[in-house]
């Protein structure tokens, strides 16, 4: 049975899934039209959702962990816009120093652990943050999101195995939105329902519309009580879609615009406005209120990334080796 999901929740989803998209848009246009973002950058528009019901699903101090397509996830969980924006124009003041870009965005502080290049490197790091979570005695649990490209990472079957063999406290979520980098499940894999990866370790595993906040919110929440109780993993498959190409340069050839088209026909930023309005938790002035807010925090970002500074050539070679001085503590 679903949960019964307050004005307040709805409201903080609207609001969230408003900030990334428009982050994103933003972004977009900076990097499209202007020239000023530059690298790599892959938008998380259209799932939304997947960042909004995972957050109300968990607790601040539960890590997350992700591949490239982090933007949104580190939004949600507290990674200023400013810090972000600042990091996507290469700048000292970003999340990662101007050393990462869009694919390397950072917030220890409010446990976001990146921000992963490599396809499938963050399932292992996420059981390893899941793992350090358990010896520490806390109740917290990893969230590990990946793609349905990661799923053909050895990576994935050996964390599996040791996640089981260990009970660890960590959710994997394959955010599956059908393309991998622009293949499909059908033509890389005989099975087409990631979920049933799971089946293999005997680890609890589920199938979920990722274009539904309040379906995300309910998987993970039942997931994440199940780790805190010691009980181990769970594999959820979120079905989602983007919007957008795989990165900002993808000419998006594999797919129709008439598919396109029909996902779009269940945005999850519409169907939550939706429930709010007909429910009648905001005014339309509420909303315009909201979307004022969540204009002038993004144009708030270009302003802080264009006049923070680039950073100083004596940073190239800082945090990639330890210095001699490091203070190394053991407990």
């Amino acid at each position: 049975m679903a949960t019964k999901f307050s004005k307040e929740t709805y409201l903080y989803w609207y609001e969230l899934m408003q900030l990334i998209r428009q982050f994103e848009l933003m972004a977009e246009e900076k990097y499209k039209m202007e020239g000023k973002i530059r690298g790599f950058f892959h938008a998380y528009i259209g799932q939304e959702a997947i960042a909004a019901g995972c957050m109300t699903a968990t607790k601040p101090d539960d890590p997350f962990i992700t591949a490239y397509r982090d933007h949104g996830l580190a939004l949600s969980k507290g990674v200023s816009a400013n810090a972000c924006m600042a990091e996507l124009y290469g700048k000292a003041t970003g999340a990662a120093k101007g050393k990462g870009g869009s694919m390397h965005f950072f917030g220890v502080d409010v446990k976001f652990f990146g921000g992963h290049g490599i396809v499938g490197a963050q399932i292992g790091t996420g059981a390893g943050l899941a793992f350090a979570e358990k010896y520490k005695g806390t109740d917290n649990v990893c969230l590990t999101f990946f793609g349905d490209g990661a799923a053909r990472q050895g990576i994935l079957h050996e964390t599996f195995n040791l996640a089981m063999l260990w009970k660890l406290p960590v959710v994997f979520i394959c955010e599956n939105n059908n393309y991998a980098m622009g293949t499909s499940v059908e033509r890389t894999s005989n099975v087409h329902d990631i979920y049933k990866l799971a089946d293999a370790y005997e680890m609890p595993a589920d199938s979920v519309d990722g274009m539904s906040a309040e379906a995300v919110h309910d998987a993970v929440a039942r997931a994440a009580k199940r780790a805190r109780q010691g009980d181990g993993p769970t594999l959820l498959e979120v079905k989602t879609y983007r919007y957008k190409g795989h990165s900002i340069s993808d000419p998006q050839k594999y797919r129709t615009k008439e598919e396109v088209d029909e996902y779009k026909q269940r945005d999850p930023i519409t169907q939550v406005l939706d429930t709010i309005l007909n429910k009648k938790y905001a005014t339309q002035e509420e909303i315009d209120a909201i979307n004022k807010r969540v204009s002038d925090t993004v144009t708030e970002s270009v302003k802080f990334a264009e006049e923070s500074p680039w950073p100083d050539n004596s940073e190239v070679l800082k945090d990639i080796y330890i210095d001699q001085d490091y203070p190394f503590i053991v407990d």
